[in-house]
Protein backbone atom coordinates (compact mmCIF):
# COMPACT_ATOMS: atom_id res chain seq x y z
CA UNK A 1 0.00 0.00 0.00
CA UNK A 2 1.22 3.51 -0.74
CA UNK A 3 2.08 5.80 1.72
CA UNK A 4 0.26 9.13 2.04
CA UNK A 5 1.45 12.48 2.81
CA UNK A 6 0.02 13.92 6.09
CA UNK A 7 0.20 18.02 6.39
CA UNK A 8 -0.52 19.47 9.35
CA UNK A 9 -1.38 23.19 7.52
CA UNK A 10 0.39 26.37 8.30
CA UNK A 11 -1.61 27.61 5.74
CA UNK A 12 -4.63 26.41 4.08
CA UNK A 13 -4.12 27.87 0.27
CA UNK A 14 -0.15 26.97 0.03
CA UNK A 15 -0.81 23.26 1.35
CA UNK A 16 -3.18 22.71 -1.14
CA UNK A 17 -1.84 24.23 -3.82
CA UNK A 18 1.28 22.13 -3.05
CA UNK A 19 -0.79 19.04 -2.83
CA UNK A 20 -2.55 19.38 -5.97
CA UNK A 21 -0.11 20.33 -8.11
CA UNK A 22 1.71 16.98 -6.93
CA UNK A 23 -1.57 15.44 -8.31
CA UNK A 24 -0.97 15.59 -12.51
CA UNK A 25 -4.42 15.62 -13.58
CA UNK A 26 -6.82 16.48 -16.44
CA UNK A 27 -9.85 16.62 -14.37
CA UNK A 28 -10.78 17.71 -10.47
CA UNK A 29 -13.47 16.78 -8.60
CA UNK A 30 -14.59 18.29 -6.00
CA UNK A 31 -16.63 16.02 -3.42
CA UNK A 32 -18.73 17.49 0.05
CA UNK A 33 -22.17 17.16 1.67
CA UNK A 34 -24.40 19.79 1.98
CA UNK A 35 -22.96 21.30 5.13
CA UNK A 36 -19.65 21.32 4.07
CA UNK A 37 -20.52 22.80 0.45
CA UNK A 38 -22.57 25.65 2.25
CA UNK A 39 -19.59 26.19 5.58
CA UNK A 40 -16.22 25.01 3.44
CA UNK A 41 -15.97 25.16 0.06
CA UNK A 42 -16.07 29.13 -0.14
CA UNK A 43 -12.72 28.70 2.24
CA UNK A 44 -11.27 27.35 -1.06
CA UNK A 45 -12.66 30.17 -3.19
CA UNK A 46 -9.34 32.16 -3.40
CA UNK A 47 -6.92 28.88 -4.11
CA UNK A 48 -6.07 28.52 -7.93
CA UNK A 49 -5.37 25.25 -7.80
CA UNK A 50 -8.78 24.26 -7.18
CA UNK A 51 -10.68 27.20 -9.49
CA UNK A 52 -12.90 25.43 -12.08
CA UNK A 53 -13.18 22.21 -10.30
CA UNK A 54 -16.88 20.34 -10.63
CA UNK A 55 -18.69 19.88 -7.63
CA UNK A 56 -20.50 16.75 -6.68
CA UNK A 57 -22.52 17.24 -3.52
CA UNK A 58 -24.30 14.73 -1.37
CA UNK A 59 -26.29 14.53 1.74
CA UNK A 60 -24.49 14.50 4.88
CA UNK A 61 -24.65 12.31 7.52
CA UNK A 62 -23.90 8.36 8.49
CA UNK A 63 -27.43 7.12 7.27
CA UNK A 64 -26.21 8.32 3.69
CA UNK A 65 -22.66 6.51 4.02
CA UNK A 66 -24.40 3.92 1.59
CA UNK A 67 -24.47 1.84 -1.99
CA UNK A 68 -27.11 4.52 -3.54
CA UNK A 69 -24.57 7.67 -2.64
CA UNK A 70 -21.45 5.58 -3.52
CA UNK A 71 -23.44 5.13 -6.90
CA UNK A 72 -24.49 8.74 -7.17
CA UNK A 73 -20.69 9.50 -7.03
CA UNK A 74 -19.88 7.28 -9.79
CA UNK A 75 -22.61 8.51 -11.83
CA UNK A 76 -21.00 12.22 -11.54
CA UNK A 77 -17.72 11.32 -12.49
CA UNK A 78 -18.83 9.40 -15.02
CA UNK A 79 -20.97 11.67 -16.51
CA UNK A 80 -18.40 14.91 -15.92
CA UNK A 81 -16.02 12.89 -18.18
CA UNK A 82 -13.57 11.59 -15.19
CA UNK A 83 -10.65 9.36 -16.29
CA UNK A 84 -7.95 7.51 -14.37
CA UNK A 85 -5.94 10.67 -14.67
CA UNK A 86 -8.52 12.89 -12.84
CA UNK A 87 -8.46 13.94 -8.86
CA UNK A 88 -10.89 14.08 -6.26
CA UNK A 89 -10.68 16.01 -3.52
CA UNK A 90 -12.54 15.01 -0.50
CA UNK A 91 -13.63 18.07 1.81
CA UNK A 92 -15.87 17.38 4.87
CA UNK A 93 -16.16 14.78 7.58
CA UNK A 94 -15.44 11.08 8.06
CA UNK A 95 -18.77 9.95 5.92
CA UNK A 96 -17.18 12.20 3.08
CA UNK A 97 -13.77 10.80 3.09
CA UNK A 98 -14.68 7.51 3.77
CA UNK A 99 -17.39 7.47 0.86
CA UNK A 100 -15.20 9.41 -1.14
CA UNK A 101 -11.86 7.74 -1.14
CA UNK A 102 -13.89 4.26 -1.46
CA UNK A 103 -15.38 5.92 -4.87
CA UNK A 104 -11.79 7.19 -5.96
CA UNK A 105 -10.64 3.75 -5.28
CA UNK A 106 -12.59 1.78 -7.50
CA UNK A 107 -14.06 4.31 -10.38
CA UNK A 108 -11.90 3.23 -13.38
CA UNK A 109 -10.44 1.29 -10.94
CA UNK A 110 -8.36 4.06 -8.98
CA UNK A 111 -8.10 7.49 -9.59
CA UNK A 112 -5.89 9.57 -7.33
CA UNK A 113 -7.37 11.77 -4.38
CA UNK A 114 -7.25 13.88 -1.55
CA UNK A 115 -8.49 14.47 1.88
CA UNK A 116 -9.07 17.54 3.38
CA UNK A 117 -10.76 16.26 6.71
CA UNK A 118 -13.17 19.29 8.65
CA UNK A 119 -14.09 18.00 11.40
CA UNK A 120 -11.97 16.44 14.38
CA UNK A 121 -12.85 13.03 14.06
CA UNK A 122 -11.94 13.09 10.24
CA UNK A 123 -8.15 14.72 10.83
CA UNK A 124 -7.34 12.23 13.95
CA UNK A 125 -9.23 9.35 12.61
CA UNK A 126 -11.29 8.55 8.87
CA UNK A 127 -9.08 10.66 6.70
CA UNK A 128 -5.92 9.45 7.59
CA UNK A 129 -4.71 5.53 7.40
CA UNK A 130 -6.25 4.69 3.91
CA UNK A 131 -9.17 2.60 4.92
CA UNK A 132 -12.12 3.72 3.07
CA UNK A 133 -15.65 2.18 2.46
CA UNK A 134 -19.44 2.75 3.16
CA UNK A 135 -22.42 1.01 5.39
CA UNK A 136 -24.23 -1.78 4.38
CA UNK A 137 -27.11 -3.80 5.36
CA UNK A 138 -26.74 -2.18 8.49
CA UNK A 139 -23.48 -2.89 9.21
CA UNK A 140 -20.62 -0.20 9.61
CA UNK A 141 -18.23 0.04 6.84
CA UNK A 142 -19.29 -3.50 5.96
CA UNK A 143 -18.31 -2.66 2.48
CA UNK A 144 -14.40 -1.06 1.50
CA UNK A 145 -10.97 -1.38 0.74
CA UNK A 146 -7.71 -0.10 1.58
CA UNK A 147 -6.40 2.70 -0.42
CA UNK A 148 -4.59 6.09 0.85
CA UNK A 149 -4.57 9.25 -0.12
CA UNK A 150 -2.36 10.74 -2.02
CA UNK A 151 -2.18 13.64 0.78
CA UNK A 152 -4.32 14.39 3.97
CA UNK A 153 -4.75 18.00 4.51
CA UNK A 154 -4.93 18.87 8.28
CA UNK A 155 -6.03 22.40 9.05
CA UNK A 156 -7.56 22.59 12.24
CA UNK A 157 -9.02 26.15 11.83
CA UNK A 158 -11.76 24.47 10.88
CA UNK A 159 -12.27 23.50 14.07
CA UNK A 160 -13.30 26.59 15.36
CA UNK A 161 -17.01 26.53 13.68
CA UNK A 162 -16.95 22.76 14.96
CA UNK A 163 -20.22 22.53 17.47
CA UNK A 164 -19.98 20.42 20.87
CA UNK A 165 -20.94 17.15 19.80
CA UNK A 166 -18.95 17.28 16.58
CA UNK A 167 -16.15 18.05 18.95
CA UNK A 168 -16.40 15.31 21.36
CA UNK A 169 -17.06 12.80 18.57
CA UNK A 170 -13.70 13.79 17.19
CA UNK A 171 -12.23 13.86 20.70
CA UNK A 172 -13.01 9.68 21.24
CA UNK A 173 -10.85 8.61 18.83
CA UNK A 174 -7.93 11.21 20.32
CA UNK A 175 -8.70 9.87 23.65
CA UNK A 176 -8.24 6.02 22.31
CA UNK A 177 -4.80 7.10 20.36
CA UNK A 178 -3.65 8.12 24.38
CA UNK A 179 -4.93 5.15 25.79
CA UNK A 180 -2.76 3.20 22.93
CA UNK A 181 -0.22 5.34 23.44
CA UNK A 182 1.55 6.75 26.71
CA UNK A 183 0.19 7.70 30.08
CA UNK A 184 1.01 11.69 29.47
CA UNK A 185 -1.31 11.79 26.34
CA UNK A 186 -3.81 10.17 28.12
CA UNK A 187 -3.59 12.51 31.00
CA UNK A 188 -3.33 15.57 28.90
CA UNK A 189 -6.36 13.99 27.09
CA UNK A 190 -8.10 14.26 30.42
CA UNK A 191 -7.38 17.24 31.62
CA UNK A 192 -7.61 19.59 28.91
CA UNK A 193 -10.21 22.36 29.54
CA UNK A 194 -12.94 20.86 26.49
CA UNK A 195 -15.14 24.11 27.75
CA UNK A 196 -12.56 27.12 26.96
CA UNK A 197 -10.86 25.38 23.99
CA UNK A 198 -7.33 26.34 23.27
CA UNK A 199 -7.21 25.87 19.58
CA UNK A 200 -2.85 26.74 19.51
CA UNK A 201 -2.56 23.75 21.84
CA UNK A 202 -5.77 21.55 20.31
CA UNK A 203 -3.83 21.99 16.93
CA UNK A 204 -0.70 20.85 18.93
CA UNK A 205 -2.79 17.72 20.02
CA UNK A 206 -4.14 16.29 17.18
CA UNK A 207 -0.99 16.42 16.04
CA UNK A 208 0.41 13.66 18.18
CA UNK A 209 -2.70 11.69 17.77
CA UNK A 210 -2.40 11.82 13.92
CA UNK A 211 1.19 10.72 15.02
CA UNK A 212 0.26 7.65 17.02
CA UNK A 213 -1.83 6.92 14.31
CA UNK A 214 0.47 7.45 11.08
CA UNK A 215 2.88 5.01 13.10
CA UNK A 216 1.23 2.15 13.88
CA UNK A 217 -0.36 2.37 10.56
CA UNK A 218 3.23 2.40 8.75
CA UNK A 219 4.29 -0.48 10.81
CA UNK A 220 1.24 -2.65 9.76
CA UNK A 221 -1.14 -0.95 6.60
CA UNK A 222 -3.12 -3.97 5.62
CA UNK A 223 -4.02 -4.75 9.83
CA UNK A 224 -2.86 -7.94 10.24
CA UNK A 225 -1.26 -7.45 13.52
CA UNK A 226 -0.26 -4.34 15.36
CA UNK A 227 -2.88 -1.73 13.69
CA UNK A 228 -5.80 -3.47 15.46
CA UNK A 229 -4.48 -1.23 18.91
CA UNK A 230 -6.71 1.28 16.55
CA UNK A 231 -9.94 -0.83 17.09
CA UNK A 232 -10.18 -0.42 20.65
CA UNK A 233 -13.19 0.34 21.30
CA UNK A 234 -14.29 -0.24 18.37
CA UNK A 235 -16.04 -3.73 18.97
CA UNK A 236 -18.89 -2.71 21.37
CA UNK A 237 -18.76 0.77 19.78
CA UNK A 238 -19.88 -0.35 16.50
CA UNK A 239 -22.32 -2.37 17.75
CA UNK A 240 -23.42 0.54 19.67
CA UNK A 241 -23.65 2.43 16.44
CA UNK A 242 -25.38 -0.01 14.05
CA UNK A 243 -28.11 -1.24 16.64
CA UNK A 244 -28.52 3.16 17.17
CA UNK A 245 -29.02 3.09 13.20
CA UNK A 246 -31.30 0.05 13.47
CA UNK A 247 -33.51 2.13 16.23
CA UNK A 248 -33.54 4.71 13.90
CA UNK A 249 -31.74 6.66 16.97
CA UNK A 250 -28.83 7.35 15.15
CA UNK A 251 -25.07 8.43 17.24
CA UNK A 252 -22.05 10.07 15.98
CA UNK A 253 -19.38 7.57 15.40
CA UNK A 254 -17.38 8.85 18.43
CA UNK A 255 -20.19 9.07 20.72
CA UNK A 256 -20.82 4.95 19.90
CA UNK A 257 -16.64 4.47 20.24
CA UNK A 258 -16.37 6.14 24.03
CA UNK A 259 -19.14 3.87 25.15
CA UNK A 260 -17.32 0.97 23.72
CA UNK A 261 -14.30 1.98 25.65
CA UNK A 262 -16.15 1.73 28.84
CA UNK A 263 -17.34 -1.76 27.70
CA UNK A 264 -13.47 -2.62 26.29
CA UNK A 265 -11.58 -1.12 29.50
CA UNK A 266 -13.78 -3.37 31.46
CA UNK A 267 -12.85 -6.53 29.63
CA UNK A 268 -9.04 -5.23 29.84
CA UNK A 269 -9.55 -4.88 33.86
CA UNK A 270 -11.26 -8.49 34.08
CA UNK A 271 -8.77 -10.46 31.67
CA UNK A 272 -5.51 -8.53 30.98
CA UNK A 273 -5.29 -6.94 34.35
CA UNK A 274 -5.49 -2.78 32.96
CA UNK A 275 -5.16 -0.89 36.37
CA UNK A 276 -8.67 -0.33 38.21
CA UNK A 277 -8.16 3.18 38.67
CA UNK A 278 -7.25 4.63 35.15
CA UNK A 279 -10.22 2.95 34.05
CA UNK A 280 -12.19 4.48 36.72
CA UNK A 281 -10.98 7.79 35.79
CA UNK A 282 -11.21 6.85 31.93
CA UNK A 283 -14.80 6.02 32.37
CA UNK A 284 -15.58 9.17 34.42
CA UNK A 285 -14.31 11.00 31.68
CA UNK A 286 -16.95 9.67 29.28
CA UNK A 287 -19.71 9.38 31.48
CA UNK A 288 -19.36 13.17 32.38
CA UNK A 289 -18.78 14.32 28.68
CA UNK A 290 -20.75 11.74 26.41
CA UNK A 291 -24.17 11.09 28.34
CA UNK A 292 -24.86 7.52 28.26
CA UNK A 293 -26.81 5.47 25.18
CA UNK A 294 -29.67 3.91 26.91
CA UNK A 295 -30.43 0.01 26.48
CA UNK A 296 -32.13 -2.92 28.55
CA UNK A 297 -30.77 -6.67 28.81
CA UNK A 298 -33.13 -7.41 26.22
CA UNK A 299 -30.75 -5.67 23.83
CA UNK A 300 -27.88 -7.56 24.88
CA UNK A 301 -28.26 -10.42 22.22
CA UNK A 302 -28.87 -7.90 19.21
CA UNK A 303 -25.21 -6.41 20.35
CA UNK A 304 -23.97 -9.87 20.61
CA UNK A 305 -25.45 -10.74 17.49
CA UNK A 306 -23.67 -7.19 15.71
CA UNK A 307 -20.67 -8.15 17.22
CA UNK A 308 -20.32 -11.58 15.45
CA UNK A 309 -19.93 -9.55 12.25
CA UNK A 310 -17.08 -7.58 13.28
CA UNK A 311 -14.31 -7.68 10.35
CA UNK A 312 -11.24 -8.85 12.97
CA UNK A 313 -13.24 -11.81 14.29
CA UNK A 314 -12.28 -15.66 12.83
CA UNK A 315 -14.52 -18.57 12.76
CA UNK A 316 -16.90 -16.36 14.24
CA UNK A 317 -15.47 -16.00 17.79
CA UNK A 318 -15.54 -12.07 18.38
CA UNK A 319 -12.26 -10.64 18.74
CA UNK A 320 -11.03 -7.96 21.12
CA UNK A 321 -7.95 -5.43 21.24
CA UNK A 322 -7.33 -4.95 24.99
CA UNK A 323 -5.13 -3.34 27.31
CA UNK A 324 -2.77 -4.25 30.06
CA UNK A 325 -1.90 -0.76 30.71
CA UNK A 326 -1.54 2.61 29.05
CA UNK A 327 0.65 2.02 25.60
CA UNK A 328 0.71 -2.09 26.80
CA UNK A 329 -1.69 -3.53 24.16
CA UNK A 330 -2.91 -7.16 23.79
CA UNK A 331 -4.44 -7.69 20.23
CA UNK A 332 -6.17 -10.99 19.07
CA UNK A 333 -8.09 -11.30 22.82
CA UNK A 334 -11.14 -12.89 23.06
CA UNK A 335 -14.20 -12.95 25.42
CA UNK A 336 -17.19 -15.30 25.46
CA UNK A 337 -20.95 -14.56 25.38
CA UNK A 338 -20.94 -14.37 29.37
CA UNK A 339 -18.32 -12.32 29.72
CA UNK A 340 -19.33 -9.90 26.78
CA UNK A 341 -22.84 -9.95 28.52
CA UNK A 342 -20.75 -8.87 32.37
CA UNK A 343 -18.97 -5.93 30.65
CA UNK A 344 -22.81 -5.08 29.27
CA UNK A 345 -24.14 -5.05 32.80
CA UNK A 346 -20.83 -2.57 33.84
CA UNK A 347 -21.47 0.03 31.29
CA UNK A 348 -25.14 0.21 32.50
CA UNK A 349 -24.08 0.00 36.04
CA UNK A 350 -21.41 2.87 35.99
CA UNK A 351 -23.18 4.66 33.25
CA UNK A 352 -26.50 5.08 35.40
CA UNK A 353 -28.85 3.01 33.34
Amino acid sequence: MNKQEVILCEGLANSLERAVGQCPHDKLFILTDECTHRLCLPLLKDVEAVRGAAEIVIAPGDAHKNLATLASVWQVLSDGGATRHSLLLNLGGGMVTDLGGFAASTFKRGIAYINLPTTLLAMVDAAVGGKTGINFNGLKNEIGAFSPAASVLIETEFLRSLDAHNFFSGYAEMLKHGLISTPEHWAELLTFDTECIDYGRLKQMVGRSVQVKENIVREDPLERGIRKALNLGHTVGHAFESLALAEERPVLHGYAVAWGLVCELYLSFRKTGFPKERMQQTVHFIRQNYGVFPFDCKSYDRLYELMQHDKKNTAGVINFTLLKDIGEIAINQTADRDGIFEAFDFYREVMGI
